[in-house]
C-alpha cells in the first residue's frame, strides 16, 4: 500500500512526489490525462534513485484504494474550481477519517468553505502553503499548514520530513540536498499556523511580502545601474558582498547570478534582453485586497503590485516617454556613496515590508479567529521560501521577546536600524527623484514608516472636508477616543455631539 498519494502532475506535483519518494515514502500518483503520469515514471526510472517507490494511476478508484487508510492524498492542481471539481470526483471513493491536503495557491476563503463542507462528510481538509518553487518542492520547501489540528497530527511527520531544513543554531539554509540524499538532521521549516484557511492565508501573505522585496531589488539595481554607472559585472560583485551581510537572502543570492549570466543568444548578459513588462498570479493582488478589506496600511504592497501592472503597458509607456519630459538622467559623482545609501535604504525598506505583511496577519487573525504564532513563522520561513532571509532570525526572536508586538518597527533590534539608516533611505529616494526614476516601493514604504512615526498626521483636514460636504463627523483632540461631532459649516455654525448608535 502507498503511504501517500499525489494527485496532480505538473511542475510541483512531480518535484513533491519525488520529494515524498526521497524520504521513503511509498507514493501513489495520479494526473487525470494518462500519458503524463506514464511520461513522469519512465523518466524517474531513467534517472531517480527512488523511482521504485512511486506508483502510478490512471483510474482515480484505483489510485484512491492504494492508498493505506487514512488516507492521506495532496492535491497539486489549478487553484479555484478545478479544485472543486477534483474534490467532488474523488469524494465517492473517500472514507471517514481520510485527510484531502491541498497544496496549490488557494485563496484561503475557499479553503474556508472546503474545510467546512468536507468535515461535515467527516473528510479531514488541509490548506498548505507551499514555498520555493520547483526547487523547493523537490528538495525541501517552507510548509505552512491550515487545518484541523486532528489533521495536522496525521500529517505532520512527513510534512517535517520533506521541508526545507535550517541550521538550529545560525538558522542559516542546509544545503547540498541531491536526488536520493535527503537532508538529514536539522530544524524543518514546516508548521500548523492555524485553522481551516490560515495556511493559504500566510501563504499569501508571504507571496505579498516577496513582490514588495522583489521590486524594492528591481528599484535598486535600476538606480545602480543609470545613476550609478555600475554594468552588470560589477552589480553582480556588489549584490554578492551584501549577501554576506544584513541584506543575505535567497533574493539577493540569485540577483547577483541573474547579473553574471551572459546572453545564450548573443553578446552581453541575458538581463539586459528580457522584457521590461513583469508577470502574476494573482496572490499579490489578493494581499492587496486583503489589506485594503481589513483596513491595513500596507501601501508598499500595493505599490508592489500596481508597479507590474504598470510595467505591462509597454506600448503606451513607449509612446509616454517621446511626449512627457522629465529631468535629464545624469549620474551621480560618487556612486559608492550611492550604493552604501541604497544599502542601507534597501533594508530599511525590507524592514517597512516585512513590518506590512506581518501587520496584516496580525489584523487578519482577529477576522477570521485564527492564533497566529509570529516567531514560529519568521522560523519556517528561514529555508525553503523564496523570501528566505538572515534577518528572519531577527524577526522571530523580536516575537519571541515580545509576543504581543504590535508592529516590527517599534522591536528594540529594528528602531536601532531605522533610526542609523533612514537618513541614507532619504537620501538615495530623494536622489531617485530629482533623476526622475521611479521607486515606487522604496518610497512608498519610506512613506508608511514617516506616517507610523508621526504623532500628527494631515487627517484632521480630511475629517473636516468629510463632515463639511457628507455630515460625515470627526473627533476632538480635547474630548475622548469614540466621541463624534458634527459642525454646521452652511447654516447655524453650530457643533453637536452625535450620540453613539
Amino acid at each position: 500500500m502507498a503511504d501517500i498519494g499525489v494527485l496532480g502532475l505538473g511542475v510541483m506535483g512531480r518535484n513533491l512526489s519525488l520529494n515524498l519518494a526521497d524520504h521513503g515514502y511509498a507514493t501513489a500518483v495520479f494526473n487525470r490525462h494518462a500519458e503524463v503520469t506514464d511520461r513522469f515514471l519512465a523518466e524517474c526510472r531513467q534517472r531517480e534513485p527512488a523511482w521504485h517507490r512511486l506508483q502510478g494511476f490512471h483510474e482515480l478508484e484505483a489510485f484512491v484504494s492504494a492508498i493505506a487508510r487514512p488516507r492521506r492524498i495532496v492535491l497539486l492542481i489549478k487553484a479555484g474550481r478545478p479544485t472543486d471539481l477534483t474534490i467532488e470526483n474523488l469524494l465517492p471513493f473517500l472514507d471517514p477519517g481520510d485527510i484531502l491536503i491541498d497544496c496549490g495557491n488557494a485563496h484561503w476563503l475557499d479553503t474556508i468553505r472546503r474545510e467546512r463542507e468536507l468535515r461535515r462528510r467527516e473528510i479531514l481538509f488541509v490548506g498548505s502553503g507551499v514555498s520555493g518553487g520547483e526547487t523547493g518542492a523537490r528538495f525541501g520547501p517552507s510548509l505552512m499548514a491550515g487545518g484541523s489540528l486532528e489533521a495536522w497530527k496525521q500529517i505532520e511527520p512527513v510534512w517535517r520530513d520533506i521541508a526545507a531544513k535550517v541550521d538550529p543554531a545560525t538558522g542559516d539554509p542546509i544545503e547540498g540536498a541531491e536526488p536520493g540524499k535527503p537532508v538529514r538532521g536539522g530544524e524543518p521549516c514546516a508548521a500548523w499556523v492555524g485553522e481551516n484557511g490560515a495556511g493559504h492565508y500566510v501563504k499569501m501573505v508571504h507571496n505579498g511580502i516577496e513582490y514588495i522585496d522583489m521590486q524594492l531589488i528591481a528599484e535598486t539595481y535600476w538606480l545602480l545601474r543609470f545613476l550609478g554607472g555600475f554594468d552588470n559585472a560589477a552589480l553582480a560583485d556588489l549584490f554578492s558582498r551584501w549577501n554576506e551581510g544584513d541584506l543575505s537572502s535567497y533574493l539577493i543570492a540569485i540577483t547577483a547570478a541573474i547579473l553574471r549570466q551572459p546572453d545564450p543568444g548573443g553578446e552581453g548578459e541575458l538581463v539586459n534582453k528580457i522584457l521590461d513588462a513583469a508577470g502574476q498570479k494573482g496572490t499579490g493582488k489578493w494581499a492587496a485586497t486583503s489589506a485594503l478589506d481589513l483596513g491595513v496600511p500596507a501601501n508598499a504592497l500595493a505599490e508592489a503590485v500596481f508597479a507590474r501592472f504598470l510595467s505591462a503597458l509597454v506600448e503606451q509607456r513607449h509612446q509616454a516617454a517621446r511626449w512627457l519630459g522629465g529631468p535629464p538622467l545624469q549620474p551621480v559623482d560618487d556612486p559608492d556613496t550611492l550604493a552604501r545609501q541604497l544599502e542601507r535604504g534597501l533594508y530599511s525598506a525590507k524592514i517597512c515590508a516585512y513590518a506590512q505583511g506581518f501587520q496584516l496577519m496580525q489584523v487578519a487573525q482577529e477576522e477570521y479567529g485564527w492564533h497566529f504564532d509570529f516567531a514560529t513563522i519568521a522560523r519556517i520561513w528561514r529555508g525553503g521560501c523564496i523570501i528566505r532571509a538572515r534577518f528572519l532570525n531577527r524577526i522571530a526572536c523580536a516575537y519571541e521577546t515580545t509576543p504581543d508586538l504590535v508592529n516590527l518597527l517599534l522591536a528594540e533590534d529594528f528602531r536601532q536600524v531605522l533610526n542609523r539608516d533612514h537618513s541614507a533611505w532619504r537620501r538615495s529616494v530623494a536622489t531617485a527623484i530629482q533623476a526622475g526614476l521611479p521607486v515606487p516601493a522604496l518610497s512608498a514604504a519610506l512613506a508608511y514608516y514617516d506616517s507610523y512615526r508621526s504623532r500628527r498626521l494631515p487627517a484632521n483636514l480630511i475629517q473636516a472636508q468629510r463632515d463639511y460636504f457628507g455630515a460625515h463627523t470627526y473627533e476632538r483632540v480635547d474630548r475622548p477616543r469614540g466621541c463624534f461631532f458634527h459642525f454646521d459649516w452652511h447654516g447655524s455654525r453650530q457643533e453637536a455631539e452625535i450620540p453613539n448608535e
